[in-house]
């Protein structure tokens, strides 16, 4: 089965490469215990002709944003975070503005309100940690905690990696804690959230022909200002890929990101390594508060976002059709990203490429496609 399944993908992303709808592109699949997809195809650098292999790295974007939340998941299970209590109660500073009713669910579920950048962000100012914690501490919420449903395109990152970086007794960077409490333990050694320059000749070049731009009278550009837009520029500039930003910054090759999908896909772990218990994962596919909310940062459309920090699967268009599973978790990032676990199948699928793209079309949608031919091969 396993060798049907893995000749399956690969003739289908040598076929989207060779139509034009991919340019690079990495897919890896466990099922259960088992890793049974290892696939690539395509150019990492068209300028170089450097093509991709299996240990490639690739901007996920916001696929970092499920990183995040679990490494937030990990401290509550550890009886350290109550998903209840303000914001404030481990970060002080934070009440600032009105902000002491924020609590760490509102931040998961994306509706504390606090989606803004500082106005006066920059590349360089993004990679500095305390500046941009102490920059959204500063600043009031765009709308009431609880109140609606507000993406928190960028801001979800500092919000959460503070939090657990204010709750982890050694007080260890965020980046670092991502390393050593969840890419170590599940043997993910390419999951990213600050490369060392040792692996930068690795990273996939972007191309963005195929992004649609917001505008810059929208909430979105409150949400991810152009100069610091979910672009090559500036994610590509060395500095940032070595920062850690957590909603957004994330580097991982799909073997790596695999696995971190297959521990949620197993209920909590993977290979004998747990790194949260059953019962709170099964708890992630629960809806959010506000969940059929038009959201003004995604330009009035429903985000479908669980509760604890992950959209739901299963959706009729993409990306959450890539799973077909209502119960289904998973993280789209800009440009076509995605990974998910499928709790049912105990599926886990990373998909990692460099053509970004925008589509709301199922047959155009390479995620979809892929999904339905590791499906039909199982």
């Amino acid at each position: 089965m396993t060798g049907k399944v893995n000749d399956a993908v690969q003739e289908t992303l040598d076929r989207l490469v060779c139509e034009g709808k991919e340019i690079g592109v990495q897919v890896c699949v466990w099922l259960g215990e088992e890793q049974i997809v290892d696939c690539w195809s395509g150019v990492a650098d068209a300028d170089t002709g450097r093509l991709v292999d299996g240990e490639t790295l690739f901007n996920v974007y916001s696929v970092s944003k499920a990183v995040t939340a679990t490494a937030l998941h990990i401290q509550a299970e550890r009886g350290l975070i109550d998903y209840d209590a303000p914001v404030a109660t481990y970060w002080p500073e934070f009440a600032q503005a009105g902000k002491g009713d924020v609590t760490v669910r509102h931040v998961l579920s994306h509706v504390s309100g606090v989606l803004r950048m500082p106005p006066d962000v920059t590349p360089e100012l993004m990679t500095n940690w305390d500046w941009m914690c102490a920059r959204i501490a500063e600043m009031e919420g765009a709308y009431p905690a609880g109140s609606r449903s507000s993406y928190q395109s960028m801001t979800f990152g500092w919000l959460v990696g503070e939090i657990v970086r204010r709750t982890d007794p050694k007080r260890r960077p965020f980046g670092q804690f991502i390393r050593q409490e969840i890419a170590e333990p599940l043997g993910a050694t390419d999951l990213w959230m600050g490369i060392p320059g040792s692996v930068e000749p690795r990273v996939a070049k972007l191309d963005d022909v195929a992004v649609y731009v917001a505008p810059d009278n929208n909430m979105m550009r409150e949400a991810q200002p152009l100069i610091v837009d979910l672009m090559p520029d500036p994610f590509e500039r060395s500095y940032v890929r070595r920062a850690c930003i957590p909603a957004v910054g994330g580097i991982f090759n799909a073997r790596s990101e695999a696995r971190f999908w297959a521990m949620l896909a197993n209920g909590g772990q993977l290979n004998g390594v747990r790194l949260l218990s059953q019962e709170r994962v099964a708890s992630f596919a629960a809806p959010r508060p506000h969940f059929d909310d038009a959201d003004p940062v995604f330009f009035g459309m429903k985000v479908p976002i669980g509760w604890a920090g992950f959209w739901l699967g299963g959706g009729q268009a993409p990306p959450v059709s890539s799973p077909r599973n209502m119960r289904a978790l998973c993280h789209p990032g800009m440009g076509g990203s995605i990974g998910w676990a499928d709790p049912d199948l105990k599926l886990a699928v990373a998909f990692c490429h460099n053509r970004m793209f925008d589509t709301l079309e199922i047959a155009q949608d390479s995620r979809t496609i892929i999904g339905d031919v590791i499906r039909s091969a199982l």
